[in-house]
């Protein structure tokens, strides 16, 4: 009896130890994806840091070939809308992807024309031990002074097995609430008219975000 005991918890102790290695294995493999597309599309926005301003319909087609297969940007677009996403038709809720993934496409070009070049550092993979299609990627940016500004990107994996990010942290502060909150604020100042957010949302919904969550010196 004691011997099958014994067996029992070496087996039961390897099965766990495998378990750990084979996460910690994703984990690396997840740390080495998050870097690898991060670090194309860092080199891409420093190299056509001009794009925007001469070409910015190839500028936006730049962005979505580096970004559809890494951002989930439909995802993300109908959290963003939250419950308001079943009251939207198909079209609407189409209208809107691309309307949230101009806005960002936007704002992000217009800081990147003003600012200097940035370097982004990817610390870690961890996904969750209690669910191991979520994961979180903690980063560091740094701007051209030194100043370090954590993100993290909220990750998960399709039926596929390709991880996509689904969301971002910046220092705390969750943009996808962020988002989410701006929406309903749009609709409330809009009598609930549903197409005359989307129509209206903008680069000025990220702005404003940024404003008021974002870096403070």
């Amino acid at each position: 009896m004691k011997v099958a005991l014994t067996l029992s918890a070496l087996f039961s102790l390897m099965l766990i130890s495998l378990s750990a290695f084979a996460q910690n294995a994703e984990e690396i493999q997840l740390q080495k994806y998050v870097d690898n597309n991060t670090q194309q599309l860092v080199a891409k926005l420093n190299r056509e840091r001009g794009l925007y301003r001469n070409n910015p319909e190839k500028f936006y087609q730049s962005m979505e070939e580096s970004l559809d297969d890494f951002v989930d940007f439909r995802r993300i677009a109908a959290r963003v809308m939250g419950k308001y996403a079943r009251q939207a038709s198909a079209e609407q809720r189409d209208e809107f992807v691309e309307q949230f993934k101009r806005s960002l496409f936007d704002s992000y070009a217009q800081a990147l024309v003003n600012s200097q070049q940035f370097t982004i550092e990817v610390k870690q993979a961890v996904i969750n031990p209690g669910n191991n299609e979520r994961a979180a990627v903690g980063m560091e940016i740094i701007s051209a002074s030194g100043s370090r500004y954590p993100v993290t990107y909220s990750m998960y994996k399709t039926d596929s097995g390709q991880w996509m990010m689904e969301n971002v942290i910046v220092e705390g502060v969750n943009i996808g609430l962020a988002f989410r909150d701006r929406f309903s604020q749009e609709m409330e100042a809009k009598g609930g008219n549903l197409q005359a957010v989307i129509e209206s949302w903008g680069a000025n919904a990220v702005r404003s975000i940024q404003i008021e969550n974002g870096p403070k010196g």
